[in-house]
């Protein structure tokens, strides 16, 4: 049950987070190698803008903004998914290697189809997801261990081994890619937004429009299985077949989004932690606050990276490193 007090507090913590996300959205819109005005945004936005002011928004910076914030939404969902259903602080899609297999089967997408927007666009989060799919059942078969279960840290060696496999294979491939292909993937790989165009906006929109939705109504689920294992069977939760379901959209919405957004890791680790800090454990009010702090820090990632050299920039997935590696480290050391 949760308190008047509570709630109040929590609802209060929700809307300065949505309120602090359109600041960085209205910054990352204004900021760049061609301004645009903050007090043009809305005129523009309402088709008031000139042929300029059009072209800066709704070409170049309005598609990229967007695949940030939910981007950076579905890894931080699929970050407290994996948190919750392992009992594991230290869970996330990069950091287990879940990442690393999807971004195996976005470079194999690439070599048949090229990096270019067109018709096979749409296939390319189905891609991922298999990559992810295969990663992850392999990170749970080399973890789990009869009459013990999956331990915490026994996954997360295994999720790290994983993902230098894959890195290696990745390394391989792209030994073996032409200028152009081998461009693609130094870039994805470092973690720069490189789908920036409506296309990819709407490549990932109905994987998180489906799914967040979903994973919002397994709250109660979720809320039990992060206890522990007796209490939710107790509960009348079957943990087996809701763990699956729950690991399996928590892999779509990570492969979905590093499939547009570019190889980024801990934004699944930091907004969860963020958001628990804040307004608990309980998913009803957890989960809003980690979406929108996910979607915030890769975007302000990505404006300071944009922003900071020039257009080139650097990747957003560098400067999120910056802070979540020694963060991580500081979870090792105290857990």
């Amino acid at each position: 049950m949760i308190s008047a007090r509570h709630f109040k507090r929590s609802i209060i913590i929700i809307i300065s987070t949505f309120v602090l996300l359109l600041l960085i959205f209205t910054i990352s819109v204004a900021t760049g190698f061609a301004s645009l005005s903050p007090d043009r945004l809305l005129p523009t936005l309402l088709g008031n803008g000139t042929a300029k002011e059009n072209l800066i928004l709704f070409t170049f910076r309005l598609p990229r903004i967007l695949i940030a914030v939910l981007a950076g939404m579905g890894l931080a969902l699929s970050g407290a998914i994996l948190q919750s259903i392992t009992r594991n602080p230290l869970a996330d899609p990069g950091i287990l290697g879940i990442n690393s297999g999807a971004g195996l089967f976005v470079v194999f997408f690439v070599l048949l189809f090229g990096n270019s927007t067109g018709n096979h666009l749409y296939l390319l989060p189905l891609f991922a997801l298999i990559g992810g799919l295969i990663t992850a059942i392999f990170i749970y078969l080399l973890s789990y261990k009869r009459g013990e279960g999956i331990q915490p840290g026994r996954m997360l060696l295994v999720g790290v081994g994983l993902a230098a496999a894959i890195n290696g294979a990745l390394l391989t491939l792209a030994s073996k890619m032409a200028r152009e292909e081998y461009d693609f993937f130094a870039n994805w790989a470092a973690g720069r937004i490189w789908g920036d165009d409506w296309l990819f906006v709407f490549a990932l929109l109905p994987w998180l429009a489906i799914l967040i939705p979903f994973i919002y109504f397994k709250s109660n689920t979720l809320n039990t299985m992060a206890l522990n294992e007796e209490l939710s069977v107790g509960l009348g939760v079957k943990t087996n077949k809701e763990r699956y379901i729950l690991l399996l959209a928590s892999v779509a919405l990570a492969a979905a989004s590093v499939s547009v957004s570019g190889g980024i890791a801990f934004i699944g680790l930091l907004a969860p932690h963020i958001a628990r800090s804040l307004v608990g454990p309980r998913h009803q009010l957890f989960l809003p606050v980690a979406a929108m702090f996910g979607g915030l820090l890769l975007l302000s990632a990505d404006t300071v990276g944009r922003v900071l050299l020039d257009t080139i920039g650097i990747p957003a997935g560098v400067i999120v490193s910056f802070i979540g590696a020694p963060y991580f480290l500081y979870l090792m050391a105290k857990k």
